[in-house]
């Protein structure tokens, strides 16, 4: 089996988005996803990934792994070419486990658990979907912008509204669907007017008055899952972490910036909350650095940025040598979160999967032919093998998507 060309697929409605399909001579089509920064990331695939992987042996994963890191730039951090090599990645693993008859979560040593718990980020429909390209510290603060969009009907789950204006309701609500576990970030509004270096009584108070209101609602049982989405310094963060440790939340996500992770170390010094920390990095060789620096005791990565399942596997391999658990990200797409429910219920120390119910009861069923099954407050992955999934073939038809590939004969 060779590798026969490369597709990249791109939607209107989700101009942060960036879909793979790596083709193969024995007709079987590997799929993979990545987010933010699309035509960058697509013309790295292109470029420098199709003149060297077309031809190929696509079983060949760490071979191809180790060859696409060695490029001369993009080998550290998430990089446009990171993301795109985690595109990559988990298509190949995809193609694996389709020519084998297997599920991704079988070549990865087989499932440790048949589910595994969620919790849901309070997004809206329409979050992270625009196009001004990373999520800003306004954009995330923002319910009315973010949750409906001018002409856009709300659905059933605006979450992101609720988190902001009736969090003890959500938090209500979220257990009546089976989910204990629920990530805001109230404190995010009030960054801006110090660049994150101060905030003022009454704007910590507001933010501590979601939590009040949640643990009012529903007591302890449900888990806050706190993202200060890294806007704030390290004295303004340890504040908002003293002032939140009454109410008893899950974990401080990304309190401060990764790339000091001096400052990181002493932010999880500083409170008994657990530190998580990793989205916004990639590469074991980051994260064994992380691990050392103690700075996060929860280690997150998103697949579809730290270079893909095979990245993953192995940096919840080491997370396991040094006893602390796992939590893949997702905030952006169906493929990520497919691939990472198999690495999930597949690796021992996972131990939460993020997912965003307005994303997976909205738009992720209109791009995947399958969906991970969610019941009880569990998720696990589909059935079949490789990913158990693919790209819906009636959007390769639409007249406005818009696709690139590249084949042998484009390469001369």
């Amino acid at each position: 089996m060779k590798v026969t060309g490369l597709r990249t697929i791109r939607l209107p409605e989700q101009p942060q988005m960036l879909w793979l399909q790596v083709l193969t001579s024995e007709g079987i089509t590997g799929l993979g996803e990545t987010c933010l920064g699309p035509a960058t990331v697509e013309a790295h695939l292109h470029e420098t990934v199709a003149p060297y992987l077309v031809g190929q042996d696509p079983t060949r994963i760490a071979a191809h792994r180790r060859q696409l890191y060695d490029v001369f730039v993009g080998y550290e951090g998430t990089s446009a070419e990171t993301r795109g090599n985690s595109a990559v990645d988990v298509a190949l693993w995809d193609i694996a486990g389709q020519a084998g008859g297997q599920p991704i979560a079988n070549l990865l040593g087989g499932r440790t658990r048949d589910s595994i718990r969620i919790y849901n980020t309070c997004a809206g429909y329409q979050y992270g979907r625009g196009n001004n390209g990373a999520l800003k510290a306004s954009d995330r603060a923002t319910a009315s912008d973010r949750g409906f969009p001018a002409g856009t009907p709300p659905g059933p789950y605006e979450d992101l509204l609720a988190a902001v204006e009736r969090p003890g309701e959500l938090a209500q609500d979220l257990l009546e669907h089976g989910i204990r576990g629920m990530k805001i970030w109230p404190f995010d509004p009030y960054a801006a007017a110090s660049g994150g270096h101060d905030i003022s009584p009454e704007d910590l108070r507001a933010g501590v008055r979601a939590l009040e209101l949640i643990r009012s609602a529903v007591g302890d049982a449900m888990d806050i899952h706190l993202e200060m989405h890294a806007v704030w310094r390290l004295p303004a963060a340890i504040r908002i972490a003293k002032a939140v440790e009454p109410l008893a939340p899950y974990w401080f996500e990304d309190a401060v910036k990764a790339h000091d992770l001096a400052a990181a170390a002493q932010f999880a010094g500083a409170t008994h909350v657990p530190a998580a920390m990793g989205e916004t990095l990639a590469g074991r060789s980051t994260f064994r650095r992380l691990m050392e620096s103690g700075a996060a005791r929860i280690i997150m990565f998103d697949i579809g940025w730290v270079g893909g399942l095979s990245e993953a596997s192995a940096i919840a391999a080491l997370a396991e040598s040094y006893d602390l658990p796992i939590a893949p990200h997702d905030c952006t797409g169906p493929v990520v979160l497919t691939a990472s429910t198999h690495l999930a219920t597949s690796a021992p120390n996972a131990l939460v999967q993020e997912t965003v119910r307005a994303y997976y009861t909205g738009w992720y069923a209109d791009v995947v032919t399958a969906l991970p099954a969610i019941e009880g407050g569990q998720i696990a992955p589909p059935a079949g093998p490789g990913l158990g999934t693919s790209l819906r073939p009636e959007l390769l038809h639409r007249q406005d998507v818009s696709i690139r590939t590249t084949t042998a004969a484009d390469l001369g």
